[in-house]
């Protein structure tokens, strides 16, 4: 049976359209997620709206990294490292399966940003501010030390290395577990729908919205007692429409990141490491690959579809090869890539490297709240803060009382695996269950890592599917996947699938280019695609193919 499920458009539409919500998010965002699944755990009546898919914008394109903020340090942004670190650990006892935590080294050159003495101070004051539990505590290792950890790195004055421990995720599916965890609290949430304009009372209060389902073309009305932008790129785009951009407004920034296959950069540690402009760079190993990234700049384009530029290329390859002289990294060798938007809170004067990730509240003359900056690490926090606002103010008029957020120990949808110390256990059971339906070793794990608690679900589908699968010209494994997305994970096109729910675009270019022909057939069977919709979706992804690969001038 579908349940979050694009088969299920028309019922979704009518939940949120047939009485007023409580609360009316605009974003589909790690943000807006957060705030719809704090929102609908508190009793409030909520629905979500996404112009794109979710995580389409920002969400999908970070470092992919639940971090503890040791950059912020650098700013003195203590509270924030403080608030970040404790986050983080949250994050991952609430979805291990899609949060891991992984050893960081720091490497020391001469005349770099980071020394050995500095470093071990800022580490030990980040261990204390962030709350790392003991095991995970940084050390600090010497040159040889360093080089037997990574002998990729630059031998040449190397004075040793900060080891500390990050957290890696996928930012995309952390999204969508959030996401699924709010729907299956109750929340109504659809992807490819955009708000058109709002609707205010005689008053000039906002009470809802237009929204056009871009599937269809077709316009309705959504009302709400309050309603949240939590558009991210898109803030001050909707401030606009209501009339309300004053004041702070977004700086958009530009981050570019690189995939090389792990045959060619044979990284085996995550490095953070100083370029020779002084800024950080990130060097992370991740499913046979490694990915390298970000750049830092303004941005002023096309806010839905940034892309990689020769100049973030060859800026990313000169820092590779300047940290990892020995790879000889060129162009030829980037097998994929991503360029995401950050919305930071425009602050004059500074470089955007510069420009603080705190998040802020922007509430209009209209009563439109709007969330802007922050990070992923810190989306359940900024959640608390909207709701609280929301919670305030419908206590004041309506004299109704809510209760305060209750995710601290939630498990996101997956998450049901008894935490982090109940995890391991709980992957090891079912790869076994995996392998026994002759999924290998593998792939059964990849499947674990991917779904959590949900890959039951996955496994039903790859055992019960076999027939469908073999009449959709589509391996078991791949159409359990793509059953389980459509069935469970809203997706409507085939970006949804190969770049959101599986990240394969990004880490398994060949793999879509291998699969993309009978699931875009299938899905155009299943949501009965026009021809021209046929043809757009095919072209959407054939497009972003090609620019993971080849940069614009």
């Amino acid at each position: 049976m579908a349940r979050f499920s694009n088969l299920r458009r028309q019922e979704i539409f009518e939940e949120l359209t047939k009485e007023p919500l409580d609360v009316f998010i605009i974003g589909g965002g790690i943000t807006g997620a957060g705030i719809a699944l704090d929102a609908v755990t508190r009793g409030l009546r909520t629905g979500l709206v996404e112009m794109q898919d979710f995580a389409a914008g920002t969400s999908s394109r970070s470092t992919k990294l639940v971090h503890g903020g040791l950059r912020y340090l650098k700013q003195f942004e203590v509270k924030m490292v403080a608030e970040v670190g404790k986050e983080r650990a949250i994050v991952y006892e609430n979805g291990p399966h899609v949060t891991t935590p992984e050893w960081m080294m720091l490497p020391f050159h001469k005349g770099g940003t980071f020394g050995p003495f500095t470093s071990n101070i800022g580490l030990r004051v980040y261990d204390f501010l962030a709350g790392v539990k003991k095991s995970e505590r940084r050390t600090m290792l010497s040159a040889s030390e360093a080089m037997e950890r990574e002998p990729l790195i630059k031998k040449d004055e190397l004075r040793g290395a900060g080891y500390y421990v990050e957290y890696k995720t996928d930012d995309a599916r952390l999204t969508l577990e959030v996401m699924k965890k709010a729907a299956e609290q109750g929340a109504h949430a659809i992807n490819y729908t955009k708000v058109t304009e709002f609707i205010y009372d005689k008053d000039g209060k906002v009470t809802g919205a237009v929204v056009e389902d871009l599937t269809t073309g077709e316009q309705q009305e959504v009302y709400a007692k309050k309603i949240i932008n939590a558009a991210g790129p898109w803030v001050d785009t909707l401030r606009e429409k209501d009339g309300s951009k004053k004041g702070k407004t977004l700086q958009l920034t530009k981050g570019v990141h690189l995939v090389f296959d792990g045959e060619t950069f044979p990284l085996t540690q995550a490095i953070y490491f100083d370029t020779p402009d002084g800024r950080m760079v990130f060097a992370i190993p991740r499913e046979g690959k490694t990915y390298v990234g970000t750049t830092d700049t303004a941005y002023e384009g096309d806010i839905a579809h940034p892309v990689m530029t020769v100049e973030d290329r060859d800026y990313i390859i000169e820092a590779i090869n300047y940290m990892f002289p020995e790879v000889g990294i060129t162009a030829e060798d980037v097998e994929s890539s991503w360029a995401g938007l950050r919305p930071l809170i425009g602050e004059e004067g500074k470089d955007p490297g510069e420009i603080s990730r705190k998040d802020e509240i922007f509430v209009s003359d209209s009563g439109l709240i709007s969330m802007a900056g922050g990070k992923l690490t810190g989306y359940r926090k900024m959640a608390i803060s909207a709701v609280d606002l929301v919670v305030k103010q419908l206590k004041e008029e309506e004299g109704v009382l809510y209760s305060s957020s209750e995710t601290l120990h939630m498990p996101i949808s997956g998450g049901d695996v008894g935490g982090s110390k109940g995890f391991e256990k709980f992957k090891q059971q079912k790869v076994n269950e995996g392998t026994a339906l002759g999924l290998t070793e593998e792939e059964a794990a990849s499947l674990v890592d991917t779904y959590g608690s949900n890959v039951e679900r996955v496994f039903a589908m790859y055992t019960d599917l076999q027939n469908e699968a073999a009449e959709a010209g589509i391996e078991p494994l791949v159409f359990a996947q793509l059953r389980y997305a459509i069935d469970e994970e809203l997706i409507y096109k085939p970006v949804d699938f190969f770049v959101r729910r599986t990240g394969a675009l990004f880490f398994h270019i060949n793999w879509v280019r291998e699969h993309k022909d009978n699931v875009i057939d299938y899905l155009a069977k299943i949501f009965h695609y026009t021809d021209e919709q046929k043809t757009d979706y095919t072209q959407e992804l054939d497009q972003l193919l090609n620019e993971a690969v080849h940069p614009v001038a």
